[in-house]
């Protein structure tokens, strides 16, 4: 679902795709570009849906240079998914290197991820495309997303072809077994991955790993 959130220009809601069990949440996770491009309106309409975490994938040059709006205030997360600096050359049609290089990175958001609180969790790179793209595709396989539309959640970005998600996919298959296999191998707890499937549930909310209780504001961890 398209949401307006002025100045960005690939915002969405991930409710609504169709899953194992019914159609993933609406209000539990949204993909979005640059934060940094937002307008006074946009910035308060981020505040009225009550986001509760902003993931910002972006480099430290990235932030340094645009911090955006929600620099400082406890909801924003950075966590840089890349190196400052690639040990390899990144191709258009695979993410494959990406997944392979930055298995530490990407564990580390998805943590930061399966740690919020109860409400939207905001997830964000420059273009919204690439990095983004990966860690949301990372999120909907463990919800139970099927293939076919996480490719096509990932095709309604400008810039994207459909052939890159695809081989992603198959190669997070080919080589790690899926999704699950692949954040277990980069310390990525049961309780993790089923705290990120039970927010995307239809109904469903996270929980606390103890008590298995609604989940209180955290703080995000430090990178």
């Amino acid at each position: 679902m398209e949401i307006e959130w002025p100045s960005c220009v690939n915002v969405r809601d991930l409710g609504g795709l169709p899953a194992r069990h019914g159609e993933t949440r609406c209000g539990a996770l949204i993909r979005s570009d640059d934060l940094s491009l937002l307008t006074g309106d946009g910035v308060a309409a981020v505040r009225k849906i009550g986001v509760v975490r902003i993931l910002d994938l972006r480099s430290r040059k990235e932030v340094e240079a645009r911090p955006g709006p929600f620099a400082g205030d406890p909801i924003h997360c950075h966590v840089p998914l890349l190196a400052d600096v690639l040990a390899y050359d990144p191709p258009a049609w695979t993410y494959a290197p990406m997944l392979d290089h930055n298995r530490n990175r990407i564990a580390q958001a998805f943590r930061a991820l399966a740690s919020a609180p109860e409400g939207a969790v905001v997830v964000h790179c420059r273009a919204g495309r690439d990095r983004t793209g990966g860690l949301i595709a990372l999120a909907l396989d463990i919800a139970g997303v099927r293939p076919e539309a996480i490719v096509a959640d990932y095709a309604r970005t400008a810039g994207a072809d459909p052939a890159a998600m695809r081989n992603t996919l198959d190669h997070l298959t080919a080589r790690y077994g899926g999704a699950t296999a692949y954040l277990e191998n980069a310390g990525v707890s049961a309780s993790e991955l089923a705290r990120v499937r039970r927010r995307l549930a239809p109904g469903g909310r996270p929980t606390s790993p103890r008590s298995g209780r609604s989940a209180t504001p955290a703080s995000p961890p430090t990178t």
